[in-house]
């Protein structure tokens, strides 16, 4: 058989195939608009249901036998169920804007294409649009592998009413940008959000030493300023450059090999056990003075042998020196052994709240 054949041969099954995939997404949506239908007669019925997608991706996942790879496999699942989602309802979403965020990264990499994204000015106002109502979810940076946790978005888990409805590990990779040529003049400014400074610390000291480190509300908009100035760059994803019609200068510039940060995903639901679970809670001690206070918190952990994967401190703004604690731990709250846990924890803390039980990243 000539190659041309043998292409032809291969392009039609192909083709083939696509029509059968063409027609199975047709009717995995037909079952999703009929499942919105049921819904719509339940008092409460949500749309997003974090704890159904994340069975769904992991299932799919375990059953895959390449040679697509667990990454390419859940990207095409969750577009999927973003499309099938969207026959009921599209998820209205709060992040950091403007335009180019990570948080905007990120909600659509949970999401998918098919989720309309709120832009807010500030952490504290996606809660405040979620509190509010405006929107049905928002989604806010909480830690980074290199930086560590994010003050503002702590502070805010402690006195809200919402919950924790999930989370994303989003790869961070950090580009300069700036102008075409701006590196070849005096370049005297470097713009970003003070963790992305940090993030990009070293890297600065070898290449721009002298440039005056300006922090921002977001890397986007750090990256709208320099748009509109002369002699400064900012910090940001390579993707960010586009939107505001700026040049990649460099690319990888984040100091450690891995650089990830941990978003968030907060709501006014309570999400059902998925089965692959992480519980987060705020608490603190009676007392900063009485020894082994903290390991007394902590304890009813290991004696249930429950894995403790996060443990960050803040302080509590109710005195000086005391501070509250940020617990994460693999379970979800309404499984036997966890609950146990709680309650022996609750009755060793001054202070307790469960800032909800969700899916673990995939």
């Amino acid at each position: 058989m000539s190659q041309k054949d043998q292409f032809k041969q291969l392009r039609d099954q192909i083709d083939k195939i696509d029509d059968q995939l063409l027609a199975l997404l047709n009717e995995r949506a037909g079952c999703a608009l009929a499942i919105g239908a049921v819904k719509e007669t339940t008092v409460g019925a949500m749309v997003y249901r974090p704890e159904r997608e994340a069975q769904i991706l992991r299932r799919v996942v375990k059953a895959t036998t390449g040679p697509l790879t667990t990454t390419q496999i859940t990207g095409i699942y969750r577009e999927i169920i973003s499309a099938c989602r969207s026959g009921e309802e599209k998820p209205k979403v709060a992040v950091l804007g403007p335009v180019g965020t990570y948080s905007e990264t990120a909600a659509v990499k949970h999401f998918g294409q098919e989720v309309a994204i709120e832009f807010e000015t500030g952490i504290e106002e996606v809660f405040r649009s979620v509190e509010n109502g405006d929107v049905d979810y928002g989604v806010v940076p909480v830690e980074n592998s290199t930086e560590g946790g994010v003050a503002i978005t702590l502070d805010c888990l402690v006195i809200t009413p919402l919950h924790i409805c999930g989370e994303i590990d989003l790869r961070i990779r950090h580009a300069l940008i700036g102008k075409e040529g701006e590196t070849r003049g005096p370049v005297k400014v470097v713009r970003a959000h003070p963790q992305a400074l940090a993030q990009c610390r070293k890297w600065l000291d070898r290449h721009l030493p002298h440039a005056e480190r300006v922090p921002a509300t977001s890397n986007a908009a750090a990256v709208n300023e320099v748009a509109q100035g002369v002699h400064s760059v900012a910090i940001a994803s390579a993707e960010t450059a586009e939107h505001y019609g700026l040049a990649v200068l460099h690319r990888n510039i984040e100091d450690q090999v891995g650089n990830t940060t941990r978003f968030l995903i907060v709501g006014p639901q309570r999400v059902a056990g998925s089965g692959y679970d992480k519980t987060s809670l705020v608490l603190s001690a009676h007392g900063r003075d009485a020894p082994g206070a903290l390991q007394r918190l902590l304890g009813p952990l290991a004696t249930h042998e429950i894995n403790m994967t996060s443990l960050q401190s803040r302080p509590s703004k109710t005195g000086l020196w005391e501070y509250v604690f940020f617990v994460d731990f693999e379970g979800h709250q309404e499984e036997a052994l966890v609950s146990q846990a709680l309650a022996d924890i609750q009755k060793e803390s001054a202070l307790f709240k469960v800032l909800g039980s969700y899916p673990r990243s995939l």
